[in-house]
C-alpha cells in the first residue's frame, strides 16, 4: 500500500515512537541512528518503493532490503511490523530473551529479514551478490537497497565492494547513506573524516543523488530516479539529524547507543504526539 507525503509524515513520527518505547523498555538499544533513518526507510516501504508481501516473506519476486546499519536495527523491526509482518505488540520484546526482536537482525528468526547484520562494513559487499545473482537469474526488475551508515563507510570492504558494483554495472543496486555525520566515538571528521563523499562514488563509478535525508518529497523523488537508473550502481547520499525527532537527541553523540529513561521516554513521546500531522497505523 502506498501512501501520501502527509500520511507517510504521520507513519514516520509513529515509527519514531516505536522506536523511542521498544529501546526505554529493553534499556538498551541504538536510538540516535535508528531516529536519523525514519524518513529513508518509511519511504521505502510505504512510498510504493519497495516491492513485497508480508504475508509471503520469500515471494520471488520481491525487491530486497538490507540494513547494513545492523544496529539501528530499531526502524527496521517498527517498518516491518507496521507494514503486517508480524504483530505491533511484539516491538515491546526488543533484546529480550527469546525474542525474535534481537539487537541485530536475525534472518533466521524473523520475518522480512534478508540478511543477519550487525558487522559494519559487509552490507554492500552482500547486496552486491544479492544484485548480481538477481541478475544473473534473470530477474532484471528486482531491485536490491541496501541502507549504510557513514561511520561505516570507513572500512575497506565498502570500497572494495564498490569497486565489484560499478565494474559488473550493477543497475540493479541502490545504496544509501544515512549521513548523520556521528559515530560511537564521536564526529566524523574527528573519527575519520571521509572528505568529498559524492565525489569518491562518483570516481568509483556510481550515479550520486545527494537529499536531506528527512525531506519526504526529496527522498521519494531520489527512490524514482535511481530505479530510472538502469546502467549502473547508484549511490543516494542521505543527510540526517542522528536521534532527529527528539529534541535532546538530536546531533548528540551519546545517544548513539543509550536507551533513554522512563521520564525521558515520556518527554520524547511528547515530543512526536506535538509533532504528528498525518495518519498513524493503529498501535498493537
Amino acid at each position: 500500500m502506498s501512501y501520501d507525503e502527509k500520511e507517510l509524515a504521520g507513519i514516520a513520527n509513529h515509527m519514531r515512537r516505536d522506536i523511542v518505547k521498544m529501546i526505554t523498555l529493553a534499556g538498551s538499544g541504538h536510538p540516535g541512528g535508528s531516529l536519523s533513518a525514519v524518513e529513508l526507510v518509511a519511504t521505502l516501504f510505504f512510498g510504493d518503493v519497495l516491492r513485497y508481501r508480508p504475508d509471503q516473506p520469500d515471494w520471488p519476486l520481491r525487491d530486497r532490503f538490507i540494513l547494513s546499519k545492523g544496529h539501528a536495527a530499531p526502524v527496521l523491526y517498527t517498518a516491518l511490523a507496521n507494514a503486517g509482518y508480524f504483530n505491533i505488540s511484539e516491538l515491546s520484546t526488543l533484546r529480550k530473551f527469546g525474542s525474535r526482536l534481537q539487537g541485530h537482525p536475525d534472518r533466521e528468526r524473523l520475518p522480512g529479514i534478508e540478511v543477519s547484520t550487525g558487522s559494519l562494513g559487509q552490507g554492500l559487499s552482500i547486496a552486491c551478490g544479492l544484485a548480481y545473482g538477481l541478475r544473473a537469474s534473470n530477474q532484471h526488475e528486482q531491485k536490491v537497497y541496501v541502507l549504510l551508515g557513514d561511520g561505516e563507510l570507513q572500512e575497506g570492504q565498502v570500497w572494495e565492494a564498490a569497486l565489484f558494483a560499478a565494474h559488473q554495472r550493477l543497475g540493479n543496486l541502490k545504496a544509501i547513506i544515512d549521513y548523520n555525520n556521528l559515530q560511537i566515538d564521536g564526529r566524523l571528521e574527528a573519527v575519520m573524516g571521509l572528505g568529498d563523499i559524492a565525489g569518491k562514488f562518483t570516481a568509483f563509478g556510481f550515479k550520486v543523488i545527494e537529499i536531506d535525508g528527512h525531506d519526504l518529497p526529496a527522498i521519494k523523488q531520489a527512490y524514482v530516479d535511481a530505479a530510472a537508473c538502469q546502467d549502473g550502481p547508484v549511490a543516494i547520499i542521505a543527510h540526517t539529524v542522528k536521534g532527529k525527532g527528539v529534541s535532546f537527541m538530536e546531533d548528540q553523540v551519546g545517544w548513539h547507543g543509550k536507551a533513554p529513561s522512563d521520564a525521558q521516554c515520556d518527554e520524547a513521546l511528547s515530543e512526536l504526539k506535538g509533532s504528528s500531522d498525518g495518519k498513524e497505523p493503529t498501535d498493537g
